[in-house]
């Protein structure tokens, strides 16, 4: 009985030293932490913060719109033309009390940097809950590569190598909060188990990444080493985005909570990412894609599936390929026409808000091994620095 009491005494005197060890880990907020905290409490009330990369037109600038209106967000709109930006505010009426326009070259390794930075000192101690990696550009007639400021094909640079480090710049930032989301937009022709990816040359092929490994730097124009070919500047683009998204998930989802998925929101024929296509081709392929496959997307619900994926509860989830019905069918013809193009089916237009759904990627994309070597060599082109 003695030795039971002396048991328990020693277990009371070794939980009272351990709380009062918890109680000197803790400490009152500063009079300073107080009025930050109350700042921006009144900066962005009970609103979560989105940056969004490309908000000035396309995709971009409907998803923007799109969370601006359920007036629960505060987006940042990372953008390259603050006039542009300026003009669109006024045509689509933001609310600029919700919406921030930031100025962000992604053709520059250093205006990247400088956009994060710029970002951390706006919004003080408020963390951002969204990134929406969107912008992007398409120049499938160049018959050489240009440039970007730091020496790296800029198809690649802008789409791919620029939204590497800027995740790299605002991860830690956005593990403190729950329910954090990083979504890059992908495309079907990143995907070779597609049509639209496997069946239309050239094909996003990666192979070893020589071009990679060797820096990426000019004369270095394609991330397998090999010539210069400007679509698959473009669908390499891609195919490294749904790839980083599902290498980001498998390091940092379980050490973060940060959500990281890609998406697909179907074609937007009528985008302006195929201005530098020819004339003929911007005529004709809206319409070959909305009557005859049925692949196409106007940029108003492309641009809600992408606020979907940002908003919806559904899409709380970690190494997901989102993807919506709609898409290619037989015997379109004259049903095609009554319904204005508007069919079921994965890819195209149509379902509505509950046609999403997970959608299978290729080998190339889910090679985990090939993901891991890509994002080192990510890290060493970009300097990127991860936590």
């Amino acid at each position: 009985m003695r030795q039971f009491s002396l048991i328990f005494t020693a277990l009371t005197l070794l939980t009272s030293v351990n709380g009062f060890k918890f109680m000197a880990k803790w400490n009152m907020p500063s009079q300073a932490e107080l009025r930050n905290a109350e700042a921006v409490k009144d900066q962005f009330g009970d609103r979560k913060l989105v940056v969004v990369t490309g908000t000035s037109s396309g995709l971009g600038r409907k998803a923007a719109l799109a969370l601006l209106r359920t007036g629960q967000y505060h987006v940042v709109g990372a953008v390259r033309d603050l006039d542009k930006m300026e003009t669109i505010c006024e045509l689509d009426e933001y609310p600029m009390d919700r919406f921030t326009p930031m100025e962000c070259e992604l053709n520059s390794f250093e205006s990247v940097r400088k956009f994060c930075d710029d970002l951390k000192e706006w919004k003080g101690s408020k963390h951002v809950d969204r990134l929406i990696c969107n912008a992007g550009v398409y120049q499938p007639t160049l018959p050489y590569a240009k440039w970007s400021a730091d020496g790296h094909e800029q198809t690649m640079q802008i789409n791919y190598l620029s939204h590497f480090l800027m995740i790299s710049e605002l991860l830690e930032d956005m593990s403190q909060v729950s329910d954090a989301r990083v979504t890059l937009v992908g495309s079907v022709t990143g995907n070779d188990n597609t049509v639209g990816g496997g069946g239309v040359y050239p094909i996003a092929d990666l192979k070893d990444l020589k071009g990679f490994e060797a820096g990426f730097a000019n004369p270095v124009a394609m991330a397998d080493g090999y010539g210069f070919i400007g679509a698959k500047a473009y669908k390499d683009s891609k195919l490294c985005l749904m790839m980083l998204s599902n290498t980001l998930h498998a390091k940092y989802h379980k050490k973060t909570g940060i959500n990281f998925s890609s998406i697909y929101p179907g074609c937007i024929a009528e985008s302006p990412l195929f201005r530098e296509k020819r004339d003929w081709f911007r005529k004709y392929f809206p319409i070959f894609m909305k009557y005859i496959t049925g692949g196409f997307v106007g940029e108003e619900e492309a641009g809600q599936r992408l606020f979907q994926v940002a908003h919806d509860p559904r899409c709380a989830k970690s190494g997901i390929y989102w993807s919506w019905n709609g898409g290619p069918r037989e015997g379109r013809g004259a049903e095609a026409l009554e319904k204005d193009g508007q069919i079921s089916g994965s890819g195209g237009a149509g379902g509505g808000w509950d046609s999403i759904f997970e959608n299978d990627q290729s080998g190339k994309v889910n090679d985990i091994d090939q993901g891991f070597k890509l994002f080192d060599a990510s890290t060493k082109i970009t300097g990127a620095e991860w936590p």
